[in-house]
């Protein structure tokens, strides 16, 4: 039998091109597999947050005794992280196993390697037997391989521009494909404080029950505490989430209409709720590793996401220096980027990837030259994640912070060996 990594290589070469939009191949093959999920399923789309509101609902929902399937992608530093089974990865045989029977079920068909994995995950969830699943959506909804599954609720995050050539160049174009994952007659949270018009209107059309933050849902907070209110239930005094941001109460807040939606389905108690935010983690979702310097983890790799991490960082405090390692597929908006950060980071440490629709580090670093207006800013260019992570730690005071954000490879890069704990030299001297 093909190990994992034999499965994941076999994968890379079936389909020539790594993205191709449409579910008509994907939904052949889960035809012929009979795969069905009969248990209460949420699906979760969106440019930013996706991945912090499914493990904020997998922890409260742990939390109130429930046994959960979990589809998340992409990740950090092994495949495996993609599926959690009771807060859990399943050992790498087992994703084999299901990788084989997607082969035998898919024959002639050409499955992309995001096509083929998520059948084999979606399959290793239902033989699990959960009591509720969570799968987030990869890349739009319409035509994502997870529209397949008809969601009992659906969460649509924040929307913003990014893998504009696929979905769209505003966001009425990209909110219109994250609608695809609403169905008729169901449930949908819009956890974006201004969604746009066109999901508001496709969920009209559709005869959705739409849940809108500001009308069926809001949140309030203090620097202690923080509280919901949705149709006809409040909760107060929660505790803010254990991940990081201002921006996370908006996700926090999305999760919380779900899981009164759901109630019916699953009851949950307050008490799971607040433990359930209180415990959540999620790696590189503005992870501070205590440390000096001290080191900041976060996959922000789009214009938004980077203008919230710039507002996160603001609210650290002050640090004399802020060095940067930051890498990113060729796709992004990096001017709209480096404008929206530039103005905190003293040293950048650009690296390359290693995956084709990356940009190299020296066009990272000829980006930013065009645009840098501070005589006073440092920049390197790096083969690899952990070499501009070596170099920046070489280079920084023990009450300096370093920064590494971008694309999940470069987090993923620094992560091999687990979450580094920094020790400027200067103390080891």
């Amino acid at each position: 039998m093909k190990t994992l990594s034999e499965w994941l290589a076999h994968c890379e070469q079936l389909h020539p091109h790594a993205i191709d939009m449409g579910l008509d191949r994907v939904r052949q093959v889960a035809g012929r597999m009979s795969l069905a999920l009969k248990v209460p399923v949420v699906t979760v789309a969106g440019t930013n947050g996706k991945g912090s509101t499914c493990a904020m609902l997998e922890a409260i929902y742990l939390q109130a005794g429930y046994k959960t399937g979990v589809y998340t992608s992409p990740h950090l530093v092994n495949f495996e992280e993609r599926c959690r089974i009771r807060g859990n990865s399943p050992v790498a045989t087992d994703f084999a196993l299901a990788f084989e029977a997607v082969e035998v079920a898919r024959a002639d068909i050409s499955l992309t390697y995001f096509e083929f994995s998520t059948l084999a995950i979606l399959k290793m969830i239902s033989e699990a037997d959960p009591d509720v699943i969570i799968l987030e959506v990869g890349l739009g909804g319409r035509l994502d391989a997870v529209n397949v599954i008809d969601a009992d609720c659906a969460i649509i995050t924040s929307i913003d521009l990014d893998h504009t050539a696929l979905l769209g160049n505003d966001r009425e174009s990209i909110g219109l494909e994250k609608a695809g994952i609403m169905r008729a007659g169901k449930p949908v949270v819009l956890s974006d404080p201004v969604p746009p018009e066109s999901i508001v209107n496709r969920a009209k059309e559709l005869g959705a029950d739409i849940w809108l933050l500001g009308k069926d849902f809001n949140f309030s907070g203090d620097p202690l505490q923080w509280s919901w209110a949705g149709r006809g239930r409040r909760y107060s005094g929660l505790a803010y989430p254990a991940l990081r941001g201002a921006n996370q109460l908006l996700n926090a807040s999305g999760v919380l209409a779900a899981v009164e939606i759901l109630r019916p389905l699953l009851p949950v108690t307050a008490q799971a709720i607040r433990n359930g935010l209180a415990m959540v983690a999620l790696t590189g979702r503005f992870q501070i590793v205590p440390g000096e310097p001290v080191l900041v983890l976060d996959v922000a790799h789009n214009p938004h996401s980077v203008a919230a991490l710039a507002a996160n960082l603001d609210a650290m405090g002050f640090y004399p220096a802020t060095h940067a390692v930051f890498g990113a597929m060729a796709d992004k908006d990096l001017p709209s980027m480096l404008k929206k950060i530039g103005p905190m980071v003293d040293s950048w440490y650009f690296t390359d990837l290693p995956l084709p629709r990356a940009s190299a580090a020296h066009q990272l670093a000829e980006a930013f030259a065009a645009l840098n207006t501070r005589k006073d800013v440092k920049s390197s260019v790096h083969e690899s994640p952990q070499k501009a992570l070596d170099a920046a730690i070489s280079a920084a005071s023990p009450t300096d912070r370093i920064l590494v954000f971008g694309s999940f490879f470069t987090v993923g890069g620094v992560l091999q060996n687990g979450i580094p704990k920094l020790h400027a030299k200067h103390l080891s001297n």
